[in-house]
């Protein structure tokens, strides 16, 4: 039995050239003569025609989502690997499966990844060299590049696939996105980190950097957004937004068992993807956050221009939907239309950007009006010549200094939410107080129906009676002078009061 596969990863640019894999006899007795595609199935796949840069780490990859890889012997000089697995069934599966597909890239270990194994114990025949242990069932989830957002919900899709998740904490450090996740079972955990290490979660951009943490076991108080512990669904919420800001401490140190953490090969990253695709077998976590309108995968190629319609003409300008719509992307031109003043063109960063802020405001009330929102036939908005726009219906904020997701990593990617009656309020100056904040929102035209400060009472939580209120503020009051260099922050909560 043989196959052919195009193995397809990707290291410094070099495509793996054709890889081939055959059953071998267990016992060795293989002779020049016999033809290979004639070996009877065994637990040994014969792999050739591998890569001269190809590591042990990723060969041992590619089988462990069918099941245990057992022994693993490289031959250098021929380019040539044997990869002993548990069992015979699971030696058979990955033949068949490499028989049937030909994977994009780096792929090959995430398209398989139903095959996971169940987790039982290695092989204790006599001879049979085992992998090190790994030293924790706690991963530490480091997202570079973090373009759009990745919540808990995502991870716990992605990591699932690999066994049983039982908690996630979820933290900003050093302006970088991280997260700790921890597993049933430890080996689960040494293959996510194998698969998974230096892919991307969407295209070209959140790549998953993946560690052993120190700890074995995480102590999570609060399940929200931020945290979650799926053993303890009657854990309370807590203030999702404070709740979990040491969390990166905690947990019970993995003593005796960090000694297993220089010993195997599994301490080198596993970078199976840098510059390639988003990893495939997401498409499940990527639909299901999509439709929870946190962000939109299908952007590639899709224009970064959106066309509202059915605008309050009298009160609508550049500005204010450069306010609104910054919320969900960076807006770098906006146009209303001189002969239809009701409608205007926005352009945003990319595809991406454009569908997350349509999903968010198509059919919201703005100014009094039920604003549509649909992507538009054009790739960029003109900017008028030089005289023209003697009514200043458009504007270019390309250079504007209140793009809130220019910087990669920034907070604002984990706190992008629909339009709600709730706003979070940030970078309150010292010395202004609650009666101070209600007044100022009032006069936006609404009524504050409840406030809360954080605990710094750098921070605030208004609430007003209604989500078009609720806009009407957040487009007139983000980035308010309030002195002393503080300008406002205001954005949507999913948080009630």
């Amino acid at each position: 039995l043989s196959s052919d596969v195009a193995v397809g990863v990707k290291r410094k640019n070099l495509e793996m050239d054709l890889c081939s894999m055959f059953f071998s006899s267990a016992n060795g007795s293989d002779s020049k003569k016999q033809r290979l595609d004639e070996s009877p199935p065994s637990r040994v796949l014969h792999i050739r025609k591998l890569p001269n840069e190809v590591t042990e780490t990723e060969v041992i990859a590619l089988g462990l989502p069918f099941g245990k890889v057992t022994n693993i012997l490289m031959l250098k000089g021929k380019n040539q690997a044997f990869l002993e697995l548990g069992t015979e069934e699971a030696a058979i599966t990955m033949v068949n499966y490499y028989t049937a597909v030909t994977p994009q890239r780096a792929q090959a270990v995430l398209q398989a990844v139903s095959a996971v194994q169940d987790g039982s114990s290695p092989s204790s025949d006599p001879g049979v060299l085992e992998l090190a242990p790994p030293p924790s069932p706690v991963l530490r989830i480091i997202i570079d590049n973090m373009f759009y957002p990745v919540t808990l919900d995502v991870l716990q899709q992605i990591f699932s696939k690999f066994g049983t998740v039982m908690k996630i904490i979820t933290f900003t450090k050093n302006n970088q996105f991280q997260a700790l996740l921890q597993f049933s079972d430890p080996v689960n955990a040494q293959q996510a980190k194998l698969s998974l290490d230096g892919q991307n979660i969407y295209n070209s951009c959140c790549t998953l950097r993946i560690d052993f943490s120190k700890l074995v076991n995480l102590n999570v108080k609060y399940n929200n957004d931020k945290s979650r512990d799926y053993t303890r669904p009657d854990l309370p919420t807590g203030d999702g937004d404070s709740a979990n800001k040491d969390h990166s401490l905690l947990g019970t140190p993995s003593g005796a068992l960090a000694s297993y953490s220089s010993g195997g090969s599994y301490s080198s990253s596993l970078s199976l993807s840098q510059g390639g695709g988003a990893i495939s077998p997401l498409s499940a976590a990527a639909a299901a956050a999509a439709a929870a309108g946190r962000v939109a995968l299908s952007g590639s190629g899709v224009s970064g221009v959106l066309l509202a319609s059915n605008l309050n003409e009298e009160m609508v300008t550049p500005q204010s939907l450069f306010t609104l719509f910054g919320v969900y992307g960076d807006v770098q031109r906006v146009k209303i239309l001189y002969n239809k003043k009701d409608s205007a063109l926005i352009q945003l960063s990319d595809g991406n950007q454009a569908q997350l802020a349509m999903s968010h405001l198509n059919g919201q009330k703005v100014f009094g009006k039920v604003m549509r929102v649909t992507l538009s036939k054009h790739q960029t908005v003109a900017l008028p010549r030089e005289g023209l726009d003697d009514q200043l219906l458009t504007k270019d904020f390309a250079g504007s200094p209140l793009h809130r997701f220019k910087k990669p990593g920034s907070k604002n990617f984990q706190n992008i939410f629909p339009p709600s009656a709730t706003l979070h309020l940030s970078n309150i100056r010292e010395g202004v107080g609650e009666e101070d904040l209600r007044l100022l929102f009032s006069n936006s035209g609404g009524a504050v129906k409840a406030f809360k400060f954080f605990q710094d009472r750098k921070m605030a939580l208004i609430q007003m009676s209604s989500v078009e209120e609720a806009i009407q503020a957040l487009m007139d009051l983000h980035n308010y002078d309030m002195g002393g260099n503080h300008h406002l922050k205001v954005s949507f909560s999913k948080s009630t009061i």
